[in-house]
Parts: C-alpha cells; sequence; structure tokens
C-alpha cells in the first residue's frame, strides 16, 4: 500500500534531514583563527621565541566539536524542505486542513531543538515526521475490543455511498468477528435493489452466517427491526446492517438513514468509502456524518491507492477513527486499522 506516497515521504524525510546536516556543516566547525586556548591548557608553553603561535590541537578541537557546541535548528534550515513536503502531502491528496497540521507539527518538532554534533539528524526527523502523522491518523478502532466490553447484541450500522464495496465490506468484516469467536447475524437493509439482496445473501451463504430478507422495495427499517429482533431471541453477539447508497436523490438517502438508525437504535455507525477516492472521500464522509452520524470509518482498495491521501486524512478530517483496510477481494483481505504500523510502512520501517 501507499507505494507513491511512500516514496515521496522518504525523498522528503531526506531533505529535511540534508537540510539540517547542512546548517550544521556551516555552523559546527570551530574557528581556528579565533580560538584562545583554556587558561592552564600548556599551550602557551609550546610558543618559543620567533616562533608562530601554535594552534589547538586535535583533543582541542574535540573537545569544542564535542563537548562546546550543538546544533539548533532554526526554520531557515528547513523552510525549503518543509515547503516540498507541503507539495508531497497536497499532491498526494491528502486534504489541505491535514497538511497544514502535518507541517506545523513537524516544524514543532524540529525548530528550536537542540542536538548534540554526533546524533543522528535522520533521527531527529524521523521522530518529528513520526510525531507528525500519527498525531493526524488517530488511534483507531478495535471492534472486537469493544463487541466484548459492551451488551450483546452490539448493532453495526453500515453507510456510504453504492460502488464502494460496502457490501462486500459487510461479509468480510462478517467473516472476521466470525473468526474471533463471535456470532453473527446480518440485515440485508438495501431493499432499493434486487441485486443487493441476492448479493449480501450470496455472501452470507458463503460465509455460513444468518442473513434476513424481505422482499425488494420492503421497508429496509423493518427489515433491520426484524434483525435486531432475531440477534435477541437467539442470543446473537453482532448485528450486520447493510443499507442502500443511493435513493432518488441525496434527501431520500439520507431521510431514509435517518429513520433507520431511530428505528434500529445502532451501538456502531460505520462509514465504508474507497481509499482511492481522496477527497472525495473525506467529503463524502463528512456529510454522512453530519447527516446521519459516523462512529468509525472502512476505507475499501487501500491496496490499489498509491497515493494514501484518503487514509492520511479521513481520521482527522472528521474526527472518527478508522477501524479497517481493504486491500482486496477475498473474505479475509481486511486489515485492523493499526496507525503506528501505517506509519512505519510509510517512512520505510525505521
Amino acid at each position: 500500500m501507499f507505494g507513491g506516497l511512500k516514496e515521496k515521504l522518504l525523498a522528503a524525510r531526506n531533505r529535511l534531514s540534508g537540510s539540517i546536516a547542512a546548517a550544521e556543516t556551516q555552523t559546527a566547525a570551530p574557528d581556528q583563527a579565533a580560538y584562545t586556548p583554556a587558561p592552564g591548557s600548556g599551550t602557551n608553553a609550546r610558543v618559543q621565541k620567533g616562533a608562530p603561535a601554535a594552534g589547538p590541537t586535535f583533543v582541542e578541537k574535540m573537545k569544542v566539536l564535542i563537548t562546546e557546541r550543538e546544533l539548533v535548528v532554526s526554520e531557515k534550515n528547513i523552510v525549503d524542505a518543509l515547503a516540498e513536503l507541503e507539495m508531497t502531502l497536497l499532491e498526494s491528496d491528502v486534504a489541505l486542513p491535514v497538511t497544514d497540521a502535518i507541517i506545523a507539527h513537524v516544524r514543532t518538532g524540529l525548530v528550536g531543538k537542540h542536538r548534540k554534533i554526533g546524533e543522528s539528524v535522520d533521527a531527529l526527523v524521523l521522530g518529528a515526521l513520526k510525531d507528525a502523522l500519527l498525531e493526524v491518523l488517530g488511534k483507531g478502532f478495535d471492534l472486537s475490543a469493544y463487541i466484548r466490553s459492551h451488551g450483546r447484541p452490539v448493532k453495526i450500522l453500515f453507510t456510504g455511498v453504492n460502488g464502494t464495496g460496502k457490501t462486500t465490506t459487510v461479509a468480510k468484516i462478517g467473516a472476521y468477528l466470525k473468526e474471533q469467536g463471535f456470532t453473527i447475524v446480518i440485515g440485508a437493509g438495501d431493499t432499493f435493489r434486487a441485486g443487493a439482496i441476492e448479493q449480501i445473501g450470496v455472501h452470507a451463504g458463503r460465509l455460513d452466517i444468518k442473513i434476513i430478507q424481505h422482499q425488494e422495495g420492503a421497508d429496509p427499517s423493518a427489515v433491520l427491526f426484524d434483525t435486531v429482533q432475531y440477534a435477541l431471541s437467539h442470543k446473537i453477539d453482532v448485528v450486520l446492517a447493510d443499507t442502500a447508497g443511493r435513493f432518488h436523490n441525496k434527501s431520500n438517502l439520507m431521510n431514509q438513514l435517518d429513520k433507520i438508525r431511530r428505528v434500529m437504535k445502532p451501538d456502531l455507525i460505520v462509514y465504508v468509502d474507497e481509499a482511492v477516492a481522496g477527497n472525495d472521500a473525506v467529503t463524502r464522509a463528512a456529510e454522512f456524518d453530519r447527516a446521519v452520524g459516523t462512529d468509525a470509518v472502512v476505507l475499501t482498495k487501500a491496496d490499489m491507492d498509491s497515493r494514501g491521501g484518503a487514509a492520511i486524512s479521513i481520521a482527522y478530517t472528521i474526527g472518527k477513527p478508522l477501524m479497517f483496510l481493504g486491500v482486496g477481494q477475498a473474505y479475509d483481505d481486511i486489515l485492523p486499522f493499526d496507525p503506528t504500523q501505517v506509519v512505519d510502512e510509510l517512512l520505510g520501517g525505521s
């Protein structure tokens, strides 16, 4: 994942390190002509009549370099490198507010820092970049831990536009939770299209997960109400509720989702979109959050996203954590979102 962004961030990291190292070269070398020996150093004893005074010895030079000088990173040392980093992020579809936050965090992490000669410049830069990315990525959302700590059934409502892999994501999460030892029932709440009912039914059959379905055109709120009642009567751990992503217009969609929310009373509302949608995914997530609420986000097609902007932007922009990344077509091609792992991958894992 994130191949293109990873390459660009590595270049930005190297540029920042190079800028700081260049500043060190310009400021760290001792001025031999201005050197004044410490009292009692014995240097004057080496001055012979008619001979020029001896310069500092190698040991004395090293003492100045190691113990008396340190590099203080200034704004001017990194201004050009930060501008390049900003362009890298924007070109990778990282939302402007997120880009601004990353740049500000990196600047704060570097400017004014005192670094003794001999300490690694790259470690200083890497630490600042890691802290900045972790700040915007958030902590993620551990679904299994959430289910274990809440009363059953845990009711999860999935929202998002059609064509982004929402129904397949419901199936993948069902397979994931079943592997974790939970019992599952799926509600076929996308009654707008007969194909959607059939699709989720095929997935449920393959996974041997119970599904509650009504006919095409039925009230999705009724379907999901029945699903919750089934879970209660059969002591099922988790309800996964699929929904339609497209009605005749946006207001119809949002009104229908609001009704579903009031009837079903979900514990979690999970927004699903494609990582490859970039800033469009960020914008749509904000719209759904305003209309019906969002507790967590799943991004599909993360394996196809060379830019990586949506994965970096969405949690910070809407203030909701990422839960999973979809990385393929198989049922097990879904990864719990781990911010530290993502940052390690983006920055070279070092």
